[in-house]
Parts: C-alpha cells; structure tokens; sequence
C-alpha cells in the first residue's frame, strides 16, 4: 500500500517523502509545482495536478494503492491571506475538502495533517498547549483551524481517522545537503537571513521592535525540518496501529526572539548580517512557543537535531550550495 504526500515537493513535504522513503515507504506525490520544487522529490511516484481537480485525483487513486494520505498542500503565507482571503479559503478548504471525498470514495481511511501554532492566535500561556483556545489572528490560520474541523467531521460520517500536528517554525535542511528551503518569495526567517551573507538582499527587516518581548522582536520556536518529517512518520504509525483521531504540537519549547536569530546567524556565516526596523506586520503574535509533551508522551517522538547553531547552519550548508535554489 501506498502512502500519499499532497505538497510532497514543498519544504516540509519533500523532507517528508525522504524520511518515508528511508524508511521502505511506497510514496506517491501530489504537487501543482506552484510552490513546490521537481528536484526537492527525491523519490516515489510524482503527480503534477491540483487537489481541487476531482478528476485529476481519481486517476491518481485509480493508479495506486493509496491507504493513507500525508496532507501539506496548502497556501500558508500570512501576510497574504490577510489581503486575499478568498484564495485561501479557495485553495486551502476547498482543496482539502476534494482530498478528503476521494479518501472516502476510494477507501483510504487515514490522514496525517501538517496544521500550524497560527490556529491558536495570541495564546493565552507559554507554552502553547492543545487544549488551548483557538482563536486565529489571520485567515491563515483559520483555514487550517476549519481543515481540522473538516476531519474532524469526516471522520463523524466516514470514519477518516486523522491526526492534526500543529507545529511552530521549521528550519533547516537536510542533512545530505540535497534539499532544502526555497520559497518564491521567500518570507521564512532563517533563509531571508541567509539571503544577506549570499548577496541576495543587503539587509534583514525587523517587523516591529515594540512586543512585549525582552528586546521587543516576536519570540518563535524553531524546529529541524527533519525532526518535523519524522514526527509526521510517527503519526502514521499511530494511525496504522488502530490509534484514535488527535492533535499534537510540535516545537523545541524554546523560544527565540528575531534578534538572537540574527546573532546566531552571524556567528554562523561570519558575515555582519545588517537589519533595519520596519513597522509590524498585521496577524504576528509576539510570542508562540510549544508544548510538545503530549506528541514526546503518546508519538514517542523525541527531536534529534534541537540545538539553534545546528538547524542555522544546515540551512547554511544547503544555501551556500543553491544560492539561487533550486534553479528551476
């Protein structure tokens, strides 16, 4: 049986379908390329198609053995969806919803969800807990809350089970240098730092300065893509093992703020890294950091690679090899 991976030639996706490669996997992607990158598939059966084409899904069923689904498709630029709403809820929903009636009409009865710490919206502790109130503070992350819902209901009606892992910042590359992150534009932290030691861009802005915050940048939580793909490969088997519908956090539980982003990376790269405030950007929470206790208790899922210098310079080592990315 195979495994299919919607967004497989994104980020997080293409780090994914590694690990399930690695691991013996049958792995079939599903990827429009608007985001997503050919050379980021290392592997497995590629699909070029949208998810909202119904007919375009049915031949990738009808073609393979598909029993679970790992779901990353997805717009999931904030900023944007503040200005867009309607491509969001379009692409993100709407696509979700064409996966989740093909799951049903072909049997294929498990899902892995790659959701986001953007469904929780301000959160009222640190760490963020799952049973935290979800109150999203851009569209952004209300479709993600609403794709959740979706399951949630389709599994009520149809029994899809799923699994839900919300998780904080992914960065880094992985460790054979072969892929890595490439956005067009690019918004990530980590990778727009970088830009500047490449000569990419002559300075880092700083999106507000005034957070409640100890030198007044947002406070994120950074995770190794790597250690991302593997918990997504431990929800599977959670789901494979008859376990029950849940939502998992994932995140290091340490919190950095912009500025030691950028200390860090100019002990890195050895490049001086100049930055410049620019006013905050609409939907920002000043602070999200994880609880993952919950995913480490019941996934068994344990980070390897959570040291800060570590996942910076992965990133480093995979940029200084495709300055221009992937170079499509």
């Amino acid at each position: 049986m195979a495994v299919l991976v919607t967004g497989g030639a994104g980020y997080i996706g293409s780090h994914t379908v590694a690990a399930l490669l690695d691991a013996g996997e049958e792995v079939v992607i599903v990827d429009n390329l608007e985001k997503g990158h050919r050379q980021a598939v290392l592997g497995g059966k590629l699909y070029v198609g949208d998810l909202r084409d119904a007919a375009f899904l049915d031949g990738v069923f009808r073609e393979n053995a598909i029993d679970a689904v790992i779901h990353f498709a997805a717009y999931s630029l904030v900023g944007e969806s503040m200005t867009e709403p309607a491509k969001y809820y379009d692409n993100n929903l709407h696509g979700t919803l064409i996966l989740l009636e093909k799951m049903r009409e072909y049997g294929a009865d498990k899902i892995v969800f790659s959701s986001t710490a953007a469904t929780y919206g301000e959160p009222e502790q640190v760490p963020i807990k799952e049973t935290d109130k979800t109150e999203p503070t851009s569209v952004y992350g209300e479709t993600k809350l609403a794709m959740e819902r979706l399951m949630r209901w389709f599994e009520t009606a149809h029994g899809i089970r799923y699994v839900s892992l919300r998780y904080f910042n992914a960065a880094g590359a992985h460790e054979s240098g072969r892929i890595g992150e490439d956005h067009d534009p690019e918004t990530h932290l980590i990778p727009v730092i970088l830009q500047v030691p490449l000569g990419k861009r002559d300075q880092v802005a700083i999106f507000g300065d005034d957070y409640p915050t100890e030198d007044g940048t947002c406070i994120r939580d950074y995770l190794h893509v790597s250690d991302l793909a593997d918990a997504h490969l431990l929800a599977l088997d959670r789901l494979r093992s008859g376990g029950a519908s849940d939502i998992y956090n994932l995140g290091s539980g340490q919190g950095y703020s912009v500025q030691e982003m950028l200390e860090v990376a100019r002990r890195v790269t050895g490049h001086p890294i100049p930055a410049a405030v620019q006013p905050r950007r609409a939907g920002d929470p000043a602070v999200l950091i994880a609880s993952s206790e919950k995913a480490k208790r019941e996934l068994g899922w344990q980070p390897k690679r959570d040291r800060l210098e570590e996942i910076v310079a992965s990133a480093w080592n995979w940029h200084k090899q495709h300055p221009d990315g992937y170079e499509e």
